[in-house]
């Protein structure tokens, strides 16, 4: 079985070379994608689920996931609420990072604010709530995820959003209408599975099969991965373009929007003494 070499640590580099390619800023999938590149890691590793069983986020957007994290409180980068992450001004000014020192520096910081984790529990060793969410979409009804995703479309921006799943229908779960800005609209046709694994390319060849001719754009989304001969399928030369959403996408748009997902900002208070104060009563 294929496994992942490269740790959170070792991608750190790699992340803050992302971004300042990418122009100081990126979405995660922006970054996952130029950090692949940059770190020339092989199309199989890419491929790895964090876990098997589950599906969801592959092993390397998993620990992509800690290393933002950590790069974040060392103070290199930065996230919005929409979920793009940008250079700092210190990031900026860095050609590169001392992992061992960041590591040092982030888990001070944890043990200041109680955070800190047993001895040995590496971040990738940890349970975390993007995987306990995608256990409780994968826990839903059929009918129950249906109405998720009618509502996560809507929330986007989607009107008309019906959800049809008919039998013989070539994979197409319904369909619905996004407008933008009031002036320009789009049919889309929308597959949304709850797939365990990775979606393959042939899947995304057989969705295109059944939208061509009923719709502008097509929709993939699925709780698992995509193979990389998936998402070049996806964007292919001369074929109509599919976008595609997977579990890291779909727990990170949740998040955005807000449904079911509760985010709280939790301030450490710190006190430092002003010497010079007391010294000039």
């Amino acid at each position: 079985m294929t496994s992942v070499k490269l740790q959170y640590d070792d991608l750190m580099n790699p992340v803050i070379q992302a971004l300042k390619s990418l122009g100081g800023s990126g979405t995660n999938e922006e970054i996952n994608n130029k950090v692949a590149e940059i770190a020339k890691i092989p199309s199989d590793q890419l491929e790895v689920l964090h876990n098997p069983e589950k599906g969801g986020m592959t092993e390397i957007e998993y620990r992509l996931m800690w290393t933002r994290t950590y790069l974040k409180f060392y103070g290199a980068i930065e996230n919005s609420a929409r979920g793009v992450w940008s250079l700092t001004e210190k990031g900026s000014t860095l050609e590169e990072v001392d992992k061992k020192d960041v590591v040092h520096v982030v888990r001070e910081q944890m043990k200041k604010n109680k955070q800190e984790t047993s001895d040995g529990d590496e971040p990738n060793h940890k349970i975390e709530w993007q995987e306990e969410l995608l256990d409780v979409i994968l826990e839903m009804s059929p009918s129950a995820f249906e109405r998720l995703i009618q509502r996560i479309l809507r929330e986007s921006g989607f009107v008309q959003v019906e959800v049809t799943g008919q039998s013989g229908d070539g994979g197409v779960d319904g369909h619905g209408i996004l407008r933008l800005g009031g002036l320009l609209s789009f049919h889309v046709i929308f597959q949304a599975k709850r797939w365990k694994g990775a979606v393959g390319s042939s899947q995304v060849r057989d969705f295109r099969g059944a939208m061509v001719g009923r719709a502008d754009k097509g929709l993939l989304i699925t709780t698992g991965a995509f193979t990389k001969d998936a998402l070049k399928e996806a964007s292919r030369d001369g074929a109509p373009a599919i976008d595609l959403i997977d579990g890291d996408q779909l727990v990170e748009k949740l998040t955005q929007l807000s449904l079911g997902v509760n985010t709280k900002k939790i301030e450490v208070e710190q006190v430092s003494i002003d010497h010079k104060w007391f010294s000039s009563l």
